[in-house]
């Protein structure tokens, strides 16, 4: 009895130094990219009096992060902890 089976097809796998090298020479690197996993990213933007920034400024220079890492964190945080 013969068996058919569908061919797989395997992403290449190549490591993070030799990816980067090859984006930075300007080549083709679609072939390793999962677009399946793909996230996407939409801009906002959010006005903030400059005392709000001040303080924004203090808790990511506390932490070691950007402003705009502490305004995702607490963003987060927030959605996360009020799941309906």
């Amino acid at each position: 009895m013969k068996s058919t089976s569908k061919k797989r097809t395997r992403k290449k796998s190549i490591t993070a130094k030799e990816f980067d090298a090859k984006f930075e020479k300007g080549e083709d690197i679609t072939p390793f990219l999962d677009f399946k996993k793909a996230t996407v990213v939409r801009r906002v933007n959010v006005d903030f009096p400059d005392w709000m920034v001040q303080r924004l400024d203090q808790e990511a220079k506390k932490l070691n992060i950007s402003r705009q890492a502490v305004v995702k964190t607490w963003i987060y945080e927030r959605i996360s902890s009020n799941k309906d």
